[in-house]
């Protein structure tokens, strides 16, 4: 279980870096949200590349989400991982829901500042 943020960098792609919760004040001192929506994807999805849509939260809740990034490699998160999607531009990244069971998250957009 951990907390992410899945960002564009100065090359265009998309990265995954670990957030210590203890060094992320802001996220401490709460940020402001739009709504919340839960989906279950099916065992097998895969969504191409694609940016996020907006800034926000992803949750797993139960199950496992493959991200594939543009440099190639790929990162599984599990139950209680939390993402900060970042990555509004660019390439993007991908997304397959991994192992055999359906994986079901709680979906978090962030209101624009």
């Amino acid at each position: 279980m951990g907390t992410y943020r899945l960002y564009t960098g100065n090359d265009g792609q998309s990265h995954v870096e670990s957030i210590e919760l203890a060094k992320a004040s802001n996220w401490a001192q709460g940020l402001a949200v739009t709504k919340i929506t839960f989906q279950e994807q099916p065992v097998g999805k895969f969504l191409d590349w694609h940016p996020a849509p907006r800034r926000q939260f992803v949750i797993i809740l139960s199950g496992q989400l493959e991200i594939g990034l543009g440099d190639g490699t790929k990162q599984v998160f599990g139950p209680g991982d939390a993402r900060l999607v970042e990555d509004t531009t660019g390439q993007g990244h991908t997304t397959a829901v991994y192992g055999s069971q359906p994986c079901v998250t709680a979906t978090i957009p962030l209101k624009d500042q």
